[in-house]
């Protein structure tokens, strides 16, 4: 079964984003646990977590199909160790948040060596910062996303992935999120059928479908191996309605969040019903 939905506001507290994805009629959704710009926040008190776990009984939200993502400021992979300890403090913060609201996973960009260091250095420490963060909050899964491939990120090749995950020794803890604009934009082209299928054979090869634990499904507003971050809404960008035709009805992405991070919010109902009327439809 497709669980699809969006990443939703949390503006007036946080509880009011499992509102805002029933709204919208998402069986899925994303939200950040604090500013998602600005390194620290007040904590999370009582009243506010317990609002958080009661509007998701009353709405029926899994906990599972919850994607929190972390902060942009965040770079696991920084160059200068005292920059790279700011950013592991902020990101255990943030899975210390995941936690008190009853949620399993965080969502994270790999980094970025900032044309300081090597791709591998800059891997090291990546997966060095996962592995600090994994041992100091023992209950909340890190899902890595791919990249765009823009300026320094780390991310945007499937091997580049893989190479992380493989120096995390604890694989049942660490997962991969695929977006498809990021995916489209750093050079993979999944577009037609046949591109489709030799893109995600990669993915399968390098990084495995075991590890997928979420997607973030967007169009692109910039075309193949662009490598900039510029998402679309449902059908308006390079890939087109038949690549999202072709995706919901990939049972490889059953049972996982899939989240919307379109550009037009009001659009974001539209586009789940869209999505979810392609479901067992033949391709034109």
């Amino acid at each position: 079964m497709k669980y699809i939905g969006a990443h939703v506001s949390t503006e007036g507290g946080v509880y009011n984003a499992v509102g805002n994805a029933a709204d919208i009629n998402a069986k899925a959704f994303a939200l950040f646990v604090k500013n998602q710009r600005q390194w620290s926040a007040k904590p999370l008190d009582s009243s506010t977590i317990q609002k958080f776990k009661t509007a998701m009984k009353e709405n029926k939200f899994a906990p599972k199909l919850v994607l929190p993502h972390a902060g942009y400021l965040i770079n696991l992979g920084n160059p200068v160790k005292e920059n790279r300890q700011k950013s592991i403090d902020s990101f255990i913060d943030e899975m210390n948040r995941c936690s008190a609201l009853g949620l399993t996973c965080l969502n994270i960009h790999p980094g970025s060596h900032l044309n300081e260091i090597s791709i591998d250095n800059c891997i090291n420490l990546i997966a060095e910062s996962l592995n600090i963060s994994l041992n100091a909050v023992k209950d909340i899964k890190i899902i890595i996303e791919n990249t765009a491939g823009q300026g320094s990120n780390i991310g945007s090749r499937f091997e580049e992935i893989a190479a992380i995950i493989e120096k995390v020794p604890d694989k049942k803890r660490i997962g991969v999120c695929l977006d498809t604009c990021h995916t489209f934009a750093a050079g993979y082209d999944i577009k037609t059928q046949e591109k489709y299928e030799d893109t995600m054979n990669k993915f399968g090869d390098l990084i495995g479908f075991e590890n997928l634990s979420g997607i973030h499904l967007n169009d692109s507003k910039v075309p193949l191996a662009s490598r900039k971050d510029r998402h679309e809404s449902i059908g308006k960008g390079y890939l087109g309605l038949d690549f999202f035709k072709r995706f919901v009805n990939d049972n490889r992405f059953d049972n996982i969040p899939i989240i919307l991070e379109t550009i037009d919010e009001t659009l974001w109902k539209e586009e789940i019903e869209l999505l979810y009327s392609m479901i067992q439809k033949q391709l034109s």
